[in-house]
This record gives C-alpha cells, structure tokens and sequence, in this order.
C-alpha cells in the first residue's frame, strides 16, 4: 500500500503581490525541472501544511503550494475585502505565469477541488490533468445538506447545539444566523457560533475521530470562520450549478476523482454527478475512506493518483 513520501523542505518561498493589499504565500519543493502540481486546499479558510508536499514523488515533481487569500501564511490574515473566487483564480494564474510554466497538474479536495474544476473551465489550455478529492460542488443543496435538511439528522445534538448558538429568530435559517452571529458586535456572541460551527464542522468531517479543541477560542479561529461564512454566503462567488453546467470544456482533461463512501461533508453524490459530466474521468469510490485527506485507504488512493499522472501525462 503507497504511503506519504519523505518529508521534503520548500526550495523556494516568496509572497505573489497582487493589485490589493494580499500577499499570497506561495512555496516550491521537489524537482524544478519535474512536472508542474498545484496543491489547492480546502475551506476555504485553512491553509496548506508540510504533509501536503509529500503526496508526490519529489524526485519527479515540481511541487506548489499556495495559501490562498487570507488563509496561512499570507497576507494579511483573515482579510475578506478582495476576496473572492474570482481573485482567487487569478492569483493561480498569476503564479503560474510568474513561474514560468506552460501548463500544470491540479490537486484539490472539497473547495480545492470545487477551485480546481473552476480554473479548469476558465484556463482548458494550461490544465495538464487533474486529482480531485471529495468533490464540493458549491450547490444550494450541497449547502442544504449541510446546514438545512441532511447531516442535521445524523448527529441532532450537535445540530442542536449548533442552532442555540445563534438568536432564536435564526433557527430555521442557520446559516444566516451563523453569519449574523460571527459578524455582530458581540464578542460573546461571535465566540460561541464560532466555537458551535468548528465543533459541528469537525464532527461532520471526522466523525467519532473528531476531539474538539481544548484551547480557549482566539482571534485567528474567529477569522477563519468568518472567511468560511463569507464565502458561503456569497455562494462561494459563482452562479447555482455553474461547474457541472461547465463541464463540457474539461472532456479532454486526463481526470482521476477519487471519493470516501463514508464522506458527510461532501456525500459521494458530488463525484458521482461530476463524473457523469466527466465520463472519461476515472472515478475511485474507497469503501472505508470518509471527507479528509487522511486514513490509510486515502492516502494510498491520492499517492498512487500522483504515480499514475506520471505515466499519463
């Protein structure tokens, strides 16, 4: 079974400036000669860590990683004026132009997938292929399952818990109140709706593994919730439906979807709609895999995707 390769430090770390006041963090690693890969990570509201250089052979790829706006390392942390889908793909363009590269790989899970799919149709010409994992679609339904009529009935106290952290007019519109919540003036208030939607957003996505954060809340935790909520209530800055609607310029892409049966956050139904708009795309179900890029069965399934790109591509 593949595992993780080496750990491997960046050769090269610099900040892309753009026409705002973001800096993005961009690092390479591996093989500058190899073939180009761009690690999309998901949220949007993390960032990137070290692990993530090690789904690819170093000796072979050319290995990018990028924080996006507001997310990581860049610059400055939390900022959501400038930040949208839209800049966010230009930002990937801008980096690969800056680094010289006439086409690249992309590697994205949940909204990194969701970006991956969404520069794809903008930019056909200089997508080599793509690895997508636990596909987000950015749907009203995806939305819906989960924060409406969906995973709400698989774990109902934390749904609960979830809904009394906002006002009682916003029950039946969670995701409103949540915003309203984390964006008011008061800090209490703003606090416990976050702490509420990492603890429900940790349970979905890890299920029994999920052991909450004992730190007390802080600033940075805040921030990224903010980030998440602002993209989603701007329906993540793209027209309902748009990337399946899209999918014809994609049909020539070499595409490897890869999706945990066992995945609530993004249900397999994403993958599976995708690669019916996908049909030469080769779509890989793990029995026991679930949403995140961990766990045995994943991790080989993304490691021998990498392998396989090499030999496709």
């Amino acid at each position: 079974m593949k595992i993780l390769f080496p750990e491997i430090s960046p050769f090269h770390c610099f900040f892309l400036e753009t026409e705002s006041n973001h800096q993005v963090y961009v690092e390479q690693s591996g093989n500058p000669t190899g073939m180009p890969v761009i690690f999309l990570h998901g949220g949007p509201c993390s960032g990137t860590k070290p692990d993530h250089r090690r789904f690819f052979n170093p000796a072979h790829y050319h290995i990018i990683l990028l924080d996006q706006r507001g997310c990581g390392q860049s610059l400055p942390f939390g900022e959501l004026e400038n930040n949208t889908t839209q800049d966010l793909l230009r930002d990937m363009e801008h980096i690969r132009q800056q680094l010289h590269l006439e086409k690249w790989l992309l590697f994205g899970g949940s909204w990194g997938a969701a970006l991956a799919l969404l520069y794809a149709q903008l930019y056909p010409a200089r997508v080599s292929g793509m690895i997508l994992r636990g596909v987000f679609l950015a749907r009203q339904t995806d939305m819906d399952w989960f924060l409406g009529n969906g995973v709400n009935r698989i774990y109902p106290q934390q749904w609960q818990a979830l809904k009394n952290s906002v006002p009682p007019e916003f029950h039946e519109n969670v995701a409103q109140g949540l915003y309203a919540a984390v964006f008011g003036e008061n800090a209490a208030i703003a606090g416990q709706a976050a702490l509420q939607w990492q603890a429900w957003s940790g349970l979905v996505a890890l299920g029994n593994a999920y052991r909450p954060d004992p730190n007390p809340m802080h600033e940075q935790t805040l921030r990224q919730v903010q980030m998440e909520l602002h993209y989603a209530r701007h329906n993540y800055f793209i027209a309902e439906n748009q990337i399946l609607n899209n999918c014809d310029v994609l049909q020539a892409i070499p595409t490897i979807i890869i999706h945990g049966q066992n995945d609530l956050t993004c249900p397999l139904e994403s993958s599976w709609s995708l690669h019916q708009a996908l049909p030469k795309a080769r779509f890989i179900v793990l029995p026991n895999a679930g949403h995140i890029a961990r766990g045995e069965e994943m991790i080989a399934a993304l490691v021998c995707a990498t392998e396989e790109m090499l030999k496709i591509l």
